[in-house]
């Protein structure tokens, strides 16, 4: 008793010639339409017992075509008496003992419409006439999410609670049809020529799901932030919608109970904006100033630093301020040891210089050495070091 499968797959204008009357997907649905009535297509060609054609009523002898991306779901007084997730066509029968009542259509959906059907499946003898609705199995687009002040979390990269501004939007998908019309969609959406719509201002229930979508995006960004596989890094949730709709779907669900109790999950994010309050900035700045100076890159950064310096102090205190720059660094050698690996434990500690370092400077062969070093590095022309020398030689 139930449905009876007549053809599987994508349904052509051929199944149409042939079934002069049938219920399918109204149209000019919005991208968004989550549920909504079956409509009749077609006039009664005497193949069924409904004369009517004026509703989603259907009885034995109706057929129904289920296009690709839809579910069908049966209803009777409000019980659910058949469920077919496989794109085809069929035709509603309750007395034909070769027909069946859920067809789960495998993959994603199977295993979870299972467990629903066997919760909430119809108990008793379906009637005549049943209730046909179709639930969108595609990925629901446009999802606005977004928060008028900071929320605040704490960040495993920047070791710190950070705080934001951020919208951006989410795609849903309903994984669980029975469930979702069963828990979650209100019984005035259960009639024909109304449009479950997520994205509709009006629907009390979609404006709930927004509101805990925004409750959950603190967590779900702590979630995302301090998750090792990801890196920590904040910068890159803007790139990884994946990723941080897991986050999400995560969050809601801890929080909400979306895919167990509702049968929905949330399947890609984009984040438009992230606006960062003043205290989270200057940590990220510091940080990047930390990563900037790590590894070799480093090295050459803090080596450029110190050559700006040295010409800075040559342009404005001439060869003697090159001279002085260069003794205070150490010469070429202190520029290749600015960042020098720490000795290991138990290693004898380097012997300190025994001559104050005033006498350094005092010495004519070593201004004349770190003079020479610097010339061989590049850092001072030749009439640069003849001053020098000649400094230092009392010519």
């Amino acid at each position: 008793m139930g449905l009876v499968q007549a053809a599987v797959g994508s349904i052509g204008g051929s199944l149409a010639d042939q079934w002069k009357d049938f219920y399918t997907v109204p149209d000019g649905l919005p991208a968004t339409a989550a549920l909504f009535a079956a409509v009749p297509r077609g006039t009664n060609a005497g193949r069924g017992s409904n004369t009517r054609g004026s509703s989603n009523i259907i009885s034995n002898g109706s057929r129904i075509v289920v296009p690709e991306g839809y579910g069908l779901l049966l209803m009777q007084d409000g019980a659910i008496t058949a469920f077919a997730a496989e794109a085809g066509a069929y035709e509603w029968n309750s007395d034909d003992l070769q027909s069946k009542s859920i067809f789960s259509g495998g993959g994603l959906f199977e295993s979870l419409v299972l467990q629903s059907w066997e919760r909430f499946k119809f108990g008793g003898q379906p009637g005549a006439q049943q209730a046909a609705f179709f639930v969108s199995l595609k990925e629901l687009p446009d999802n606005r999410f977004g928060t008028q002040s900071e929320i605040y979390w704490d960040d495993g990269y920047l070791n710190a609670q950070v705080g934001a501004i951020t919208r951006g939007s989410y795609t849903l998908q309903i994984v669980d049809p029975i469930r979702f019309v069963k828990s979650f969609v209100p019984a005035s959406y259960l009639q024909p020529g109304r449009v479950f719509d997520f994205t509709d201002l009006d629907n009390a229930a979609a404006s709930q799901l927004f509101n805990e979508v925004v409750s959950s995006l603190a967590p779900a960004f702590s979630l995302y932030t301090n998750d090792p596989a990801k890196g920590n890094r904040i910068t890159r949730i803007q790139q990884d919608a994946l990723g941080f709709a897991a986050s999400l779907s995560e969050a809601v669900e801890r929080a909400y109970r979306w895919k167990t109790d509702r049968g929905l999950v949330i399947v890609k994010t984009a984040i438009v904006s992230i606006e960062y309050d003043a205290h989270t900035r200057e940590i990220l700045k510091t940080v990047q100033r930390a990563d900037a100076l790590t590894g070799a890159r480093g090295n050459a950064n803090l080596q450029a630093s110190v050559a700006a310096g040295i010409q800075a102090a040559g342009e404005n205190a001439g060869v003697g301020g090159i001279v002085g720059m260069g003794i205070a660094t150490g010469g070429l050698g202190g520029l290749a040891g600015l960042q020098q690996p720490v000795a290991p434990a138990g290693a004898p500690a380097p012997q300190a210089s025994s001559a104050p370092a005033a006498s350094a400077a005092d010495d004519p062969i070593a201004r004349l050495t770190k003079a020479k070093q610097m010339l061989d590095a590049g850092l001072i022309t030749q009439a640069d070091y003849d001053a020098v020398k000649a400094k230092a030689l009392g010519l």
